[in-house]
C-alpha cells in the first residue's frame, strides 16, 4: 500500500543511504571539467543557467550539481518520489511533473524558481524518451525567462550501464569522468512553434556532438 509503513520508511531511509553511497561512490573517481569557461561566462554575467543533459547522465549529474541552487524537474511517478528526496538531500530543490503528468504545472513553478536566480536541471530526453532526442521543456524555459540553456555532458574509463531505455551510466569507482560543459544556446523570447522546432534540433545536436567528444575520450563511439 502506498501510504503503509514501509513505504513512509523507505522513503526516509532509501535516500539518505543512497546519498550517503554515492558520496563515498563518487568521491574516489577523478574528475576533469572541460569547456569551464561557458559556466564560467554565465556566471560572471550574474545569470542563472538551465542545465540540459541527456538522461543516460542523471545519476552522475545530480551529485555533480550538489549544493548548486538547482532546481530539477523530477517525475511525478511513484519512484520519482525517491528522486525527489535524493536531489534534496544534495542540496538542490524539485519541482514534479512529466510530459504525461503535470509537466505544464512544473514548468511553470520552474520559470518561478529561475526568475528567482535559482539554475534549473532538466533532463533533455524527458524521464520516458526516447533517448537522445530533446523534448520541448529546456527550451520553453528558456523562452520565457531568457535564461541560456547549457549542453553538458559526461563520459568515464570504467562504468556500469544498465538495461533501461535510455542506458542509465554509473561510474565505476575510481573511475575517471571527463565532465563538458558546451556553448550556451540563447532562445529568444515568444517562441512560435515553427522556431521550436528550429531550436529543439539546434540543442539536440550540440548534446550529441558534447556526447560524441566526451565518450570518444573512452575510445567509445557511445556509452
Amino acid at each position: 500500500m502506498k501510504d503503509g509503513f514501509w513505504y513512509k520508511f523507505s522513503l526516509r531511509a532509501v535516500p539518505f543511504i543512497f546519498v550517503w553511497l554515492i558520496r563515498l561512490w563518487f568521491g574516489t573517481c577523478r574528475l576533469t571539467i572541460h569547456g569551464q569557461e561557458h559556466m564560467d561566462r554565465i556566471k560572471a554575467a550574474g545569470i542563472p543557467a538551465i542545465g540540459s543533459f541527456w538522461h543516460y547522465g542523471v545519476l552522475y549529474i545530480l551529485y555533480f550539481f550538489r549544493g548548486e541552487s538547482g532546481v530539477a524537474m523530477v517525475s511525478a511517478s511513484r519512484d520519482g518520489e525517491y528522486i525527489s528526496r535524493i536531489v534534496e538531500r544534495l542540496g538542490n530543490q524539485t519541482v514534479r511533473g512529466s510530459r504525461k503528468k503535470g509537466g505544464m504545472q512544473a514548468i511553470i513553478k520552474l520559470i518561478r524558481a529561475v526568475r528567482a536566480g535559482h539554475n534549473a536541471i532538466l533532463v533533455a530526453d524527458g524521464s520516458q524518451g526516447p533517448a537522445r532526442v530533446v523534448q520541448a521543456g529546456s527550451l520553453m524555459l528558456a523562452s520565457h525567462t531568457g535564461v541560456p540553456v547549457l549542453p553538458m555532458a559526461w563520459s568515464c574509463s570504467s562504468y556500469k550501464r544498465f538495461g533501461s531505455w535510455d542506458g542509465t551510466a554509473l561510474p565505476h569507482p575510481f573511475s575517471k569522468i571527463d565532465f563538458f560543459y558546451g556553448d550556451p544556446l540563447q532562445v529568444p523570447p515568444d517562441l512560435k512553434d515553427h522556431e521550436l522546432e528550429e531550436y529543439r534540433l539546434e540543442l539536440e545536436k550540440r548534446l550529441n556532438t558534447l556526447y560524441s567528444q566526451a565518450w570518444a575520450l573512452q575510445g567509445r563511439k557511445e556509452h
